[in-house]
């Protein structure tokens, strides 16, 4: 597997996923949207579930390249400690963002935990591991934090003396920390999805990315993907049995399944491109060239949409929506589905725009 090769399937993966996040983030209508398009309620595992772990299983290979022939020392940890404050800063940007900022700010209520704040934490954690451990010690911390964990969560006595469960209640650690640390900063009443103690699976995620790096780069064979691929899609499954799957908790289960159909996506798209020559629409790599500022944008525009009042009725988003995207003889799911497909469209042609610019902003 040519190192050319492999570095633009995973930017055609990268854009997809940016992509498939925007698809999953910018529906016409919430109150409308085809079941696959939205996360699992609670236990269970859908294909909207499977795009963040995908980008921070893309993040971690990316980590492996970017730094596999650097020296440890204090600039490279500097670069490192700005990228990531720059991420958990756009992160926390979006969740102050409102009609008033910056002159009104309610930090009581603010969310503090986020997509850009995890991105941005798992980043600068993974990437000082990688730069100070050999992958056997790596993947020992994977294993140590996917058995530690489901103990963790499925054995230890909550404080009050009940035994814990994987449920939503506040009877799971993860809900409970969240409850104690962060009540009032949180994305539900109950829980966060990418609350604390769910990070630290997280992490897992990105260090298999980087593993997956190494291996590419010093073996190079598809096959031993495919090999990976199947055997973490049966542990995981299998873990399920213990272990629900859940991309709220971020599940030791989740961690190795997602990653699972992570490497199976990755072997599928460099054997179609580059074994089978079949052509992938360019605009994927357009997209994965500029996969934050993208994401951002598309975050940031849409909170703006919903913020602008045309009319005592509509926002600019309902406005459009409606104006535009709904008829009586169409589904108002398929409404909903045709509103974000146009909203992808927009940005894969700012991406096309920005590409033939040169214009690679890195966050």
């Amino acid at each position: 597997m040519v190192g050319k090769k492999r570095i633009q399937s995973v930017d055609i993966l990268r854009g997809f996923t940016i992509i498939a996040m925007i698809l999953v983030n910018t529906p016409g209508d919430w109150d409308h949207v085809y079941a696959p398009l939205l996360h699992a309620p609670w236990h269970g595992l859908t294909p909207t579930d499977l795009i963040f772990p995908f980008f921070l299983f893309i993040v971690g290979i990316s980590i492996y390249f970017a730094y596999k022939n650097k020296k440890t020392g204090g600039s490279v940890y500097k670069k490192i400690g700005i990228r990531s404050l720059k991420l958990v800063g756009l992160g926390l940007f979006l969740n102050l963002f409102t009609p008033y900022f910056p002159f009104v700010v309610d930090i009581e209520t603010l969310r503090f935990p986020g997509v850009l704040q995890r991105i941005g934490v798992v980043f600068f954690i993974a990437s000082v591991l990688y730069l100070n451990f050999n992958w056997k010690v790596l993947l020992g911390i994977c294993v140590s934090i996917l058995l530690g964990y489901w103990l963790f969560l499925g054995f230890m006595p909550l404080p009050d003396g009940t035994a814990p469960t994987f449920e939503r209640a506040t009877h799971n650690w993860v809900n409970y920390i969240d409850l104690k640390v962060l009540r009032y900063h949180m994305w539900q009443p109950d829980y966060d999805p990418e609350g604390l103690l769910s990070t630290l699976p997280s992490i897992v995620s990105c260090l298999f990315g980087v593993l997956i790096g190494r291996l590419l780069d010093r073996f190079g064979q598809l096959s031993i993907l495919f090999i990976i691929a199947v055997l973490l899609l049966i542990l995981g499954y299998s873990f399920n049995v213990v272990f629900p799957i859940n991309k709220a908790i971020w599940s030791s289960s989740f961690v190795l399944v997602s990653t699972g159909w992570g490497c199976l996506f990755l072997a599928l798209i460099y054997y179609l491109s580059d074994v089978k020559n079949i052509q992938f629409p360019p605009i994927f790599k357009y997209v994965g060239m500029n996969a934050i500022t993208l994401y951002f944008l598309s975050s940031f525009i849409s909170k703006c949409m919903y913020l602008i009042k045309i009319d005592e009725t509509y926002n600019l988003h309902g406005w459009l929506y409606h104006n535009l995207f709904m008829y009586k003889f169409i589904d108002l799911r398929t409404s909903s589905l045709l509103y974000a497909f146009s909203v992808c469209v927009f940005y894969s042609l700012l991406a096309y725009f920005m590409f033939k610019k040169k214009i690679f902003i890195k966050v």
